[in-house]
């Protein structure tokens, strides 16, 4: 080999090593998805940018510990952790467990404690593309009320279609133009930290519902509200409530990361008593 075949091939070599890691790529994505630039995060984590910089371009091999430490900086979900693991060539640590295994049987009686506590007025547990794990005699009884668990059982087992759905609440929701923007809002935000699935959930919705065109994209000028009133029209009574939404501490495993229990309660002592009447008759 001559010297100037030697040094094309230490020169190629030298390309491939720096080429961009699938680790790489993927802490890119979420660096920026956090809006921080490689300073930003080595301000922000206590490392140097230079070291931000090798591990993105492959030049430098992470250490697992320091996968955990840029993943909790960048508050990276555990199901993504996982894939951050795996693309470092690291056995994933975060686990999923079925919620009805044995394993989980004492998180399940604490959700189903959460659950009953609000009763008589509605909640849900539901897993991060909103399927529906667990709910409590409320919600099922406002089902009941519209006749929705026998005429159309389907979109009764995910909150997104029970909501968007014309044979779910939408016809009944007399603020739907408020209710539905915060909700699709909601959807396109998370879709950003659910990764695929978050993105065939998305996609999904806005091929099956009618959803307005200026929905249909992520609005980043202004944040959501806080609290937005759900205002439903049933038999011509008029209810209102507002939802709040409860995750559980700070759990290991992916299945309790990415439940939510979301629960409405009653916006008005009108809708209170309303409530608290039909349970009296049930």
């Amino acid at each position: 080999m001559t010297p100037n075949e030697k040094r094309q091939q230490e020169w190629l070599v030298a390309q491939v090593k720096h080429q961009e890691s699938p680790f790489g790529q993927i802490l890119k994505g979420w660096r920026a998805n956090r809006g921080f630039s490689q300073l930003g995060l080595a301000l922000e984590a206590g490392v140097s940018a230079r070291h931000i910089s090798f591990v993105e371009t492959g030049r430098s091999q992470p250490s697992r510990d320091l996968i955990i430490h840029l993943s909790d900086t960048l508050r990276i979900p555990h199901r993504e952790r996982n894939m951050l693991l795996l693309a470092a060539g690291f056995a994933p640590i975060y686990t999923e467990t079925d919620l009805n295994s044995d394993e989980l049987k004492n998180h399940r009686r604490v959700i189903e404690l959460i659950l009953k506590g609000y009763e008589p007025f509605g909640a849900v547990a539901f897993d991060r593309t909103w399927n529906v794990l667990m709910s409590n005699s409320g919600f099922q009884a406002t089902l009941d009320l519209l006749g929705l668990n026998e005429t159309n059982p389907e979109v009764c087992d995910n909150v997104l279609k029970l909501l968007f759905s014309p044979d779910g609440l939408r016809p009944y929701v007399v603020n739907w133009d408020e209710v539905g923007y915060h909700l699709i809002q909601r959807v396109h935000r998370e879709a950003i930290d659910g990764g695929e699935e978050g993105r065939e959930l998305l996609n999904a919705l806005l091929e099956t519902c009618d959803i307005p065109s200026p929905w249909r994209l992520i609005d980043v000028s202004k944040s959501l509200e806080l609290m937005v009133p759900l205002h439903l029209r049933i038999n011509d009574v008029d209810m209102r409530f507002f939802t709040t939404i409860t995750t559980l501490g700070t759990p290991q495993d992916i299945t309790l990361q990415e439940l939510r229990i979301e629960a409405f309660l009653p916006a008005d002592l009108e809708t209170e008593m309303l409530i608290r009447a039909q349970q009296q008759q049930a």
